[in-house]
């Protein structure tokens, strides 16, 4: 199945326990991206892959007019109630691609994606729309999964999240980020390594596994002895409690316009 069409489905029909989830709606690394974004009353922003609209709605409490953008009609219809509930009113709607954003070019001073780009089927084509839409001097604020340099817990790292997920493609690592990053144009400016944790009911429920696929899942995670080490695994009387699940924050931005030489007059 194609990759959009499997993001599609997955979360139009979990879109509402995302929305609830307090892990996106609450968390350290929300906190963060809002400090280090620095929203300027009025300006235009866009949350990609906004999901439960988390992310967007922050952005908008803090004054930034904010397009919620999401690939998944129904994720953004689950986002658009959150909204009203909460009595916040964003720029608009988009249901669209993060590899094809429909903006114009340089339309945008804040751009952020938050735990999404896992899901996307080409984050470099993303990257590289990011770097489109962004004004000069504009902000990217990237937080997503952290995948690990060793070549053996990337894999597992990820394999353990395609268990859980089928819409999951790939967590990517500190090094991959920024040569995306660097490719499309964008300088980084700042990187921080957020730890978290799940709470393995929490995390297994919200996707939408069943009782069964839960407990493969788990006896699968348990037969990795150093997947379970680098994750940190907390048990409880025998059973899964919780995992570390750690988080990259990435602040890159796009370059400013550089003042044109005023022509000195002939003397």
């Amino acid at each position: 199945m194609e990759i959009k069409q499997r993001v599609r489905e997955q979360f139009g029909a979990t879109a509402e326990s995302y929305v609830r989830s307090r892990s996106h709606a609450f968390g350290h690394d929300l906190g963060r991206l809002l400090e280090w974004a620095s929203v300027r009353p009025g300006e235009l922003a866009l949350d990609v892959a906004t999901g439960g609209g988390h992310t967007g709605l922050a952005l908008a409490r803090h004054g930034a007019r904010v397009i919620l953008l999401d690939l998944t009609p129904e994720m953004l219809e689950a986002a658009r109630r959150n909204a009203v509930e909460r009595g916040i009113a964003p720029a608009g709607f988009i249901a669209a691609d993060a590899e094809a954003l429909p903006l114009v070019d340089r339309c945008v001073s804040l751009l952020t994606c938050r735990i999404a780009p896992h899901h996307f089927a080409d984050p470099a084509a993303f990257v590289r729309e990011v770097a489109r839409v962004l004004a000069p001097g504009g902000r990217f604020l990237l937080i997503d999964s952290l995948s690990s340099a060793d070549h053996e817990l990337d894999e597992l790292v990820n394999e353990l999240e395609r268990r859980r997920d089928t819409s999951h493609v790939r967590s990517y690592t500190l090094a991959e980020w920024c040569g995306f990053l660097a490719a499309a144009g964008l300088r980084v400016e700042r990187v921080e390594v957020i730890y978290r944790r799940h709470e393995w009911e929490d995390w297994t429920v919200r996707s939408g596994m069943s009782e069964a696929a839960r407990d493969a899942l788990a006896r699968w995670l348990l037969a990795q002895d150093r997947l379970c080490r680098f994750l940190d695994v907390e048990f409880d009387r025998g059973s899964i409690r919780s995992f570390r699940d750690d988080k990259v924050l990435i602040l890159a931005s796009s370059p400013k316009l550089r003042p044109q030489a005023v022509p000195q007059p002939e003397g």
